[in-house]
């Protein structure tokens, strides 16, 4: 027995609508479609079952009537070959589905093609799921939607919620879980600082209204040693954030979490994520984000690592003054405004002062800064089996077993100071966010690195401008110092000097890391050498210089690679690859790059570089099913990477909800700088360097050319060397009509590629 489905246009809400309204409100508040056709029906044999026709208006705006539930198992079962309930280009599938249109009441169906346009349709329906929709009626716009325009969207009105917590009694469940506790009490925990009366007192009494919860509340003692941190590692917690007292009592300070399984606030993430939340206007919780740092500083003596208990003795790269004023310039221009920013730039001189000048990090010889925490122990928060090969020579010599060596070592009855050294260096790692890297390989305590002491130029210089500029030289630290613009203008005068002496290196045009302790620069090449533009502490002939010398050797197909191939060495089943190391490449390196050759007029390769990485992003996001991952393989193009800790964000059914913190960001920042027809081949995943194909010509050595050779047939391992039939998505304009009022859609098919020495596909192909 047929149905009809009445649709009017009060019903009608817009198509690209937040899932909260799509699958709540109009067609799909749930007393539109009285009855529904079945979905068994519309695939009988009497079911009228076509594709377009040419006859047919193409610009018409189709609605598909879909049974969520059985649409979704049909879907799977068909098209997810590989049992990832995912929809992407290795899938064997026919890339072909037969939906029912709403006009007709589900009777008259049309083909859906491509892998593209399948994957949308399995997110679309997961997201239904969730709402609850057992039957909606779909826009086709929302299956055929530039890939661009979807995943920044998508950012927009999803991810960033999906990445928000809060520490209130309403979310205690979810943010204490701790996927990187390997202790054997996992009840959750909360550490409270010790002049923090109101959180304790707040906590306390969650645990005694939720008992279910089992919550543990600690309150900290007021000295925070490295005997102390190590001496609650077997029993972990999340560390108490700032709370603000509301009319219903007291609230915490949301944040953004990285994603995965970072599920609680890290130190040099936040700073991405920050500005990323600020282009979508996201600004009350970018400055809640600040808040939660300064926080932090107060309570904890530093912007942590992350909070978690096993982070307390480490910190990560600091940006507070800059992420301050960013959050300062998009605030209402008054007195709280500025009362707010002299609090937060009070508490980034405290963290200066008292963690990144002092020793041990400051190096008194060369006066620059390194990466250096206190820490005692083996860091428990990694894999239980990472360090086993560290341990085993020492374990074999004492005649134990690794474990028992591994808790020997930490309880202090087996001493070696060879592994002290050795985890002396593992923490510095850690404080560097570079995790794991040969660059900083069993010595990264000792440098000087032109990460971080670049930021604490900026640091000097922003505080410089902000106390002159915004606070007439009227400033004082939160000790009542008074501090004057004069005073740390010099200090970034004088660690300009120390960098050009120490880190720049004017034949090979680059700078280098420092080894304080061998008194003697490092030969690893790294892209964070672009820092010293983003701090504008490079003059303009060493920017130039670094541009013409060093850009080639990190720009590949995909982005800029984290550090060159030579750098890294040869990679062996001894000598496994690390994740910061060639051919990776992180949001964090593209954005400050982009940013540095903005600093110095040379907009054209900021915006070349940034087509090159969300072209990476999009490609990714086209041909796996919507995925936005931790990192990408800029060589290979690829986010299947064979590496320690894998790739964080890739492991998701149906849909991602989250994607990952500063990739998001770097995809909403990327596109500011894009002009219109850069976007329009972004949308259509036009290749990079097909798109530039005559800067390519004109810039390129033979050795460049090589490297690009290398990567076409790098790329190649996705398939298994061509080995495995795979669909790639081809994306094409539709024509449109100039009477239409919906905007240019896209047309998403599915080619199929076998031999193993095809050509590389044309422009408007995605490649693998």
């Amino acid at each position: 027995m047929q149905s009809t489905v009445h649709i009017t246009a009060q019903q009608e809400v817009d198509v690209l609508a937040p899932a909260s309204e799509y699958y709540t409100t109009g067609n799909n508040s749930g007393a539109v479609t009285s009855r529904l056709k079945t979905f068994q029906d519309r695939h009988s044999a009497d079911a009228f079952r076509r594709r377009r026709a040419s006859h047919d208006d193409k610009n018409k705006a189709q609605k598909f009537l879909l049974d969520v539930k059985e649409t979704l198992r049909v879907l799977v079962e068909q098209e997810d070959t590989d049992g990832d309930f995912q929809i992407t280009v290795n899938d064997l599938g026919p890339k072909t589905f037969t939906v029912g249109t709403a006009d007709s009441g589900g009777y008259r169906t049309i083909d859906l093609r491509g892998t593209y346009v399948l994957s949308n349709l399995l997110q679309e329906l997961a997201i239904a799921k969730d709402f609850g929709r057992k039957h909606i009626v779909l826009d086709e716009a929302r299956l055929n939607e530039n890939p661009v325009d979807r995943l920044s969207r998508m950012i927009r009105n999803h991810f960033w919620d999906g990445l928000t917590r809060r520490m209130d009694a309403e979310a205690m469940e979810i943010i204490c879980k701790d996927p990187k506790n390997r202790s054997a009490n996992t009840n959750p925990r909360i550490y409270v600082s010790p002049s923090d009366d109101d959180a304790f007192n707040y906590y306390k009494e969650v645990a005694e209204h939720r008992p279910h919860l089992q919550l543990e509340v600690v309150r900290l003692p007021e000295t925070l040693t490295a005997e102390f941190v190590q001496s609650i590692n077997e029993r972990p917690g999340i560390l108490a954030l700032a709370m603000k007292r509301t009319e219903y009592g007291l609230r915490s300070v949301p944040f953004v979490v990285p994603g995965g399984r970072f599920n609680e606030m890290y130190g040099w993430d936040s700073y991405f994520i920050a500005l990323g939340l600020l282009i979508d206007g996201r600004v009350d919780l970018a400055q809640s984000m600040v808040d939660n740092f300064v926080y932090q500083i107060q309570h904890y003596g530093k912007i942590l690592n992350a909070n978690r208990s096993y982070y307390l003795s480490r910190s990560q790269p600091p940006f507070l003054t800059d992420m301050a004023l960013r959050v300062y310039d998009k605030l209402p221009s008054n007195e709280e405004s500025k009362e707010w920013l002299r609090v937060s730039l009070q508490a980034a001189i405290r963290e200066y002062n008292t963690v990144w000048v002092a020793e041990p990090r400051l190096d008194p010889k060369t006066g620059l800064s390194r990466f250096r925490p206190a820490g005692k122990g083996i860091p428990p928060e990694t894999e239980a089996s990472h360090f086993d090969h560290v341990i085993h020579p020492y374990a074999q010599r004492a005649d134990m077993s690794v474990e028992e060596y591994m808790r020997a070592y930490n309880e202090g009855t087996v001493e070696e100071p060879e592994l002290d050294e050795y985890f002396l260096h593992d923490r510095a790692v850690r404080e560097s966010g570079h995790d794991t890297t040969y660059r900083y390989e069993k010595r990264c305590a000792n440098l000087a690195t032109i990460d971080l002491n670049t930021l604490l130029y900026k640091y000097e210089t922003d505080l410089a401008d902000a106390i002159r500029d915004i606070f007439d030289d009227d400033f004082a630290d939160d000790q009542g110092e008074p501090q004057l613009a004069s005073d740390w203008n010099q200090r970034a005068v004088e660690r300009r000097q120390r960098i050009d002496k120490y880190l720049w290196n004017e034949e090979k045009g680059m700078y280098y890391d420092y080894d304080t302790v061998k008194e003697e620069q490092s030969t690893y090449e790294s892209v964070t050498a672009f820092w010293a533009m983003w701090a504008q502490c490079a003059s303009m002939e060493q920017a130039q210089r670094l541009t013409e010398v060093s850009l080639h050797k990190f720009e590949e197909l995909g982005g800029l690679v984290s550090g060159t191939e030579e750098s890294r060495g040869i990679i062996s089943l001894d000598r496994p690859n690390r994740q910061w190391d060639f051919p990776f490449g992180w949001a964090p390196h593209q954005i400050m790059a982009w940013r540095g050759f903005e600093n110095y007029d040379m907009p054209e390769i900021a915006r070349r570089l940034a087509y090159r990485w969300l072209y990476t992003i999009t490609k990714s996001f086209v041909d796996f099913n919507g995925v936005v991952p931790e990192k990408y393989d800029v060589v290979s193009l690829t986010h299947q990477v064979q590496v320690e800790y894998g790739n964080v964000g890739v492991d998701f059914k149906y849909v991602t909800r989250e994607g990952f913190g500063w990739m998001n960001a770097s995809y909403q920042l990327g596109l500011q700088l894009l002009n219109t027809q850069m976007r329009r081949a972004l949308g259509m995943v036009t290749d990079p360097d097909t798109f530039f194909e005559k800067v390519i010509e004109r810039q390129s050595t033979d050795a460049h050319r090589r490297r690009r050779k290398s990567s076409i047939a790098a790329a190649k391992k996705i398939t298994q060397n061509g080995q495995i039939i795979a669909a790639i998505t081809k994306i094409t304009p539709k024509p449109s009509s100039s009477t239409s009022s919906m905007p240019p859609s896209l047309k998403f098919t599915d080619i199929l590629t076998q031999e193993p020495d095809s050509p590389v596909p044309s422009a408007s192909t995605s490649s693998l």
